[in-house]
């Protein structure tokens, strides 16, 4: 592997040469080693390089998590799915913090037979609630090449991307009274395992073992945020990654990161009208009256 990866971005430095505090928690690279860490099944992991791979086999996945935990910011990861057929398989990539009234932002990628398309299931849990589903399925084939799935969270809102295009917003809506993400560090995390008990047509598909192990490869990760060192209180690590006083420390707290810009808002309505095939706010069979967010917008 490579010796070392300079730990700063463009952004950080620029931002550090006006303002020293900028450059506390601002993290970047492209090693696995320097941002994350296998958190089970470390037989299941294989490096070739800057390059990861990820096994399920009928005795266990896997999983790998950030050494650290951060408020606010973009993470990404260029990840390419399981080859063939996937069916039963889940790989995940998400933000989430701990307790029982967490948060937490998901990607989960749902596996399906040869020939069939991979869905893509987002999610957003706050204050321990989840049930905020969606699914699509992609413009591409994502097990024939990377992609990048990135999540970018400020104080406005959340966005889901998919190689820079945005496929979900999750706006700030609190002068609605609607609770938003925005006093709890998250950790980062990957996971593959078998869920054929939900994962492929309502899990009427197995997974076929004869098929294992069933990979998933991963390169680029990039963490772009303030971190949140477990030695100090939450409470400072709020006021130290958030505006204070109106100031601007980060690029993610810049008024135009506020909101999507027009190029992104177009790119947003074209993945809804033609990749969108699930979405929990327009399901009346779950949700009767409304979730309240989503009167408010259609993302």
């Amino acid at each position: 592997m490579a010796s070392s990866v300079p730990i700063s971005t463009m952004g950080c430095v620029v931002l550090g040469v006006f303002i020293a505090f900028a450059m506390v928690g601002c993290v970047s690279s492209s090693r696995f080693d320097e941002l994350f860490q296998p958190s089970w099944a470390f037989d299941h992991f294989t490096y070739e390089g800057e390059l990861l791979r990820m096994k399920l086999d009928n005795y266990s996945g896997a999983g790998f998590s950030s050494k650290s935990k951060y408020m606010f910011g973009k993470v990404s990861i260029k990840i390419k799915l399981v080859e063939g057929d996937s069916a039963g398989t889940v790989t995940a990539f998400y933000m989430s913090s701990e307790g029982p009234y967490h948060n937490e932002f998901d990607f989960e990628f749902l596996g399906n037979t040869t020939g069939e398309p991979y869905l893509v299931q987002t999610n957003v849990y706050v204050n321990g609630v989840g049930n905020r589903e969606q699914r699509l399925n992609l413009w591409f084939d994502p097990t024939k090449d990377f992609h990048s799935y990135s999540l970018l969270w400020n104080q406005r809102q959340v966005v889901f991307l998919v190689d820079e295009t945005p496929v979900r917003v999750h706006s700030n809506l609190e002068h609605k009274g609607i609770p938003y993400p925005k006093d709890q560090s998250m950790g980062v995390y990957s996971s593959i395992w078998n869920a054929d008990d939900w994962a492929t047509q309502g899990g009427r598909v197995k997974t076929d073992w004869s098929h294992a192990p069933f990979i998933a490869s991963y390169t680029g990760f990039e963490i772009d945020a303030c971190e949140c060192p477990d030695t100090m209180a939450a409470v400072n690590n709020i006021k130290r990654c958030s505006i204070n006083g109106g100031e601007k420390r980060y690029w993610w707290d810049e008024p135009t990161m506020s909101e999507l810009n027009v190029h992104q808002s177009h790119q947003l309505l074209w993945v809804r009208a033609n990749h969108l095939v699930y979405d929990y706010c327009t399901d009346t069979s779950r949700f009767p009256v409304t979730p309240v967010e989503c009167q408010h917008h259609r993302h």
